[in-house]
């Protein structure tokens, strides 16, 4: 099905966006008159740009405050009209959007509202222009589709039709089912939004916060099967405002709106790229440092061993259990300390998980390999992390464990280490995208997003992770764009014992982050503990947390560059991240910084 999206959805100048929408694989655009008045460009300059890039202009939008209105506003409103309809001409665009009024001249008069609506699209016909009218969530007399359907339905002109629009529909909590009862070729066009569930005024809802398909809590693969059933024929359009879009580079945003859109095509039906072949676990977290005496002091003292050696690069892999950690201090880009790179996913079909993100838009990496080493592919997240599908052990598929010579046996001590989760932090404008990106290409099931309160501002975060829990990933963005002490990522470590872990840990030399003796007077009215169980916890600096199916334990080391351990014991079944004990794990990290300046 052909995709659109509106020039509106992305930042910069008309010919900025048109280029990013038809480099990311769009077939056309939406035109937002804003951006056309904005242009110094001549609307036969822009339809032969938007010609050349090979795009369809395939809406020019939004004829405002038109309908149901006293005769010498209309008389005025239809002036402004011809005037529209013949820049349209020579823009080489057909169809045009009208929304419902808002102006306080318009009456609450359907027959009036179909009346002129019939004498619009007659004018517009003459200029061979079809009308969609839509019905604006916040439109002073007509709101809903179903309203603005029968007032089209009414004024029975064949150059006038209905534009459907996802917000306004899901964010009135109208049933898109009746959608079914209207015939296709009256649907002109549908435009379509998600947003996150927020109890707010609906205008400012619109404006702000409208993100792309599967990035809100709106079922908008659901209302595009009743489209869909009804019989329409025409393109999957984005209409998407959004501050933090609009602050962003056009491309990345246009890939991005593209993804979604590939994405609701799969979900409905309209697309079968590769299948998702979820990973099933995490085989090594890559960290790049200039520096490996710090972050190797940790591990050692964590009770990792190292114990192979790259046989052409300058990387370690560190091991403990089931949890690898390779240390890389090849040239880096960035001379920020040390900074998690890269990670590698099981996965039951590497091939196929590469195939499916190519399609999705994620290209894969181009990588240099010396004869003999492993060939592993490689994409890249939207924060720029590289993910590894890999094989590990398996007969018959490239094991990224042979481009390693053993320098020392495995780790010191049997216990089932294994990596519990890892923790990315974002930038601010990627987030939606990421959360996007780990669910459709990589499979992972988004949980909802979390605010935590950082001691100066708030953090978002967002879990995605497999059904079984072998592989999770919390994605978060900091309080604000420039905050740099909000860019920490985090490598979670399970043990049976996190009380044992931190001992030892502690021990060996390593500094345990220390938590303020307030928390756990909180923690003793909270819960109650087995005689000396909480005295561990605070000689130790153990956080807890409790949910309905299980304990959650937990404690951190120092940051290392941009990096912490975390040592993590689940038991009965617990789900979450301790996410209660962020506010406070947060400001005791800020603490830490202030007083040892690093």
């Amino acid at each position: 099905m052909r995709t659109s999206i509106a020039t509106v959805s992305l930042s910069g100048s008309l010919t900025e966006k048109l280029t990013a929408a038809s480099r990311a694989g769009f077939d056309g655009v939406e035109i937002f008159e804003n951006d056309l008045l904005a242009s110094p460009l001549t609307p036969e300059e822009i339809r032969a740009r938007c010609a050349d890039l090979g795009l369809t202009i395939d809406l020019y939008q939004p004829v405002r405050d038109i309908e149901a209105l006293p005769e010498e506003e209309f008389t005025a409103a239809l002036r402004r009209a011809r005037h529209k309809f013949e820049l349209m001409r020579r823009l080489g665009a057909d169809t045009v959007l009208v929304c419902s009024s808002v102006s306080p001249h318009a009456l609450a008069d359907d027959a009036l509202a179909a009346e002129q609506l019939s004498r619009l699209a007659g004018l517009a016909e003459d200029h061979g222009v079809r009308v969609a009218y839509e019905a604006l969530a916040w439109g002073r007399h007509i709101s809903t589709y179903d309203h603005a359907w029968r007032v089209v339905e009414s004024a029975d002109h064949p150059a006038l039709g209905t534009c459907l629009d996802s917000f306004h529909i899901l964010s009135r909590g109208s049933d898109p089912k009746g959608i079914e009862d209207i015939p296709g070729e009256k649907i002109f066009f549908l435009q379509l939004a998600d947003a996150p569930l927020l109890a707010m005024d609906v205008l400012q809802w619109s404006r702000h916060y409208r993100c792309f398909p599967g990035q809100g809590g709106f079922d908008v693969a659901g209302l595009v099967r009743h489209v869909l059933r009804a019989g329409y024929e025409g393109p999957l359009s984005l209409e998407v405002f959004n501050d933090v879009f609009r602050q962003s580079e056009a491309g990345p945003t246009a890939v991005d709106a593209r993804r979604s859109l590939l994405t609701l095509q799969e979900t409905v039906g309209l697309a079968t790229p590769p299948a998702p072949a979820a990973p099933t676990g995490i085989a090594f977290a890559e960290l790049v440092t200039p520096d490996a005496a710090p972050v190797s002091a940790v591990l050692g003292a964590l009770g990792f061993s190292r114990t192979a050696r790259h046989r052409g690069k300058p990387v370690d892999l560190w091991q403990r259990g089931d949890a690898r950690v390779l240390v890389n201090t090849g040239p880096a880009e960035r001379r920020d300390g040390t900074r998690l790179a890269a990670v590698g996913l099981e996965s039951p079909d590497p091939a196929g998980a590469a195939r499916r993100a190519e399609a999705l838009l994620a290209p894969v990496l181009p990588r240099r390999r010396a004869p003999g080493d492993a060939a592993l592919e490689a994409v890249a997240a939207p924060d720029g992390t590289e993910l590894f599908f890999c094989a590990t052990g398996r007969p018959g598929l490239p094991d990224w464990r042979a481009d390693f010579e053993d320098v020392a046996h495995p780790s010191r001590d049997g216990e089932p280490w294994r990596v519990d989760h890892l923790s990315l932090t974002q930038p601010w404008h990627q987030f939606d995208e990421a959360a996007l990106f780990h669910r459709a290409v990589l499979g992972l099931r988004p949980q909802e997003s979390v605010d935590v309160a950082d001691p100066y501002g708030l953090l978002r975060s967002r879990a995605v992770s497999t059904d079984d829990g072998a592989v999770r990933i919390v994605l978060t963005v900091g309080p604000a764009p420039t905050d740099d002490t909000a860019h920490a990522q985090h490598i979670a470590l399970a043990t049976d014992d996190v009380v044992a872990a931190a001992r030892r840990y502690r021990e060996a030399g390593g500094p345990l982050l220390p938590i303020p003796a307030n928390y756990y007077d909180d923690l003793a009215a909270r819960f109650e503990f087995a005689d000396g169980e909480l005295e561990t916890y605070r000689e130790l600096g153990i956080l807890y947390d409790r949910d309905a199916h299980g304990t959650f334990r937990h404690c951190y080391t120092h940051t290392v560059g941009r990096v912490f351990f975390e040592l993590v014991q689940r038991d009965g079944g617990y789900r979450g991240y301790g996410a209660a004990n962020a506010p406070v794990r947060l400001a005791a990290q800020h603490a830490v910084r202030r007083f040892t300046g690093g």
